[in-house]
């Protein structure tokens, strides 16, 4: 029997071929496998993911807002890149991957943090995830993949501090608004580290 109640684990989800994702318990152990859409189907299930930040080297943070076609948050302001590993497939092999598959950018990345999380968009969908969060710092030219990305802008910590304190604080995504909290709160000293580190492609 799987965590989710079902009758076998859900690597054997019909839906779920060689883009399928990790589904995790809460310690982020690997208990199966499932397609994207059931993953975020209803309350969603919790499955392994990442969220990166990048810097450029005036240290403003790269935001996009997220497609249109987007099922779950279109049109809202996200965090720099934000996916998931494939099956079989290593995290950080996955963050690079799709760092360059979003943004046409390569460049150091550390680790911050890893949390859970639970947020409902409406009635047929949510995430649910366990986040591991990354931090990296490029100032190379931003290519953004136009069918996952609607727009993006480069924001100095300061402004966006104030923007989600404002009237457009409803704007952003949930997982961003959490993931920067925590960042401003408790790892001020790797961002200073990474405003040290030379802007480094590789």
């Amino acid at each position: 029997m799987d965590v989710y109640g079902g009758d076998m684990l859900l690597e054997h989800d019909s839906l779920a071929g060689p883009d399928a994702l990790i589904l995790v318990d809460e310690a982020d152990r690997e208990v199966g496998h499932a397609s994207r859409t059931r993953c975020h189907e209803g309350a969603g299930l919790l499955h392994r993911a990442f969220s990166l930040f990048i810097f450029n080297d005036r240290d403003e943070l790269l935001v996009q807002q997220r497609s249109a076609a987007k099922r779950l948050w279109p049109l809202y302001w996200s965090n720099s890149c934000c996916s998931h590993p494939r099956r079989g497939e290593a995290m950080e092999q996955a963050v690079h991957r799709r760092l360059y598959e979003e943004l046409g950018v390569k460049c150091l990345l550390h680790f911050l943090f890893k949390f859970q999380y639970q947020a409902q968009f409406d009635g047929a969908g949510a995430e649910h995830e366990v986040c591991s969060v990354f931090i990296g710092r490029s100032s190379a030219p931003v290519r953004a993949n136009r069918d996952e990305i609607a727009a993006w802008r480069w924001v100095s910590p300061e402004a966006l501090d104030e923007q989600m304190r404002g009237v457009g604080s409803q704007s952003f995504t949930p997982w961003f608004t959490l993931e920067w909290e925590r960042i401003r709160r408790d790892h001020r000293a790797a961002l200073q580290a990474l405003q040290r580190e030379s802007a480094r492609v590789e």
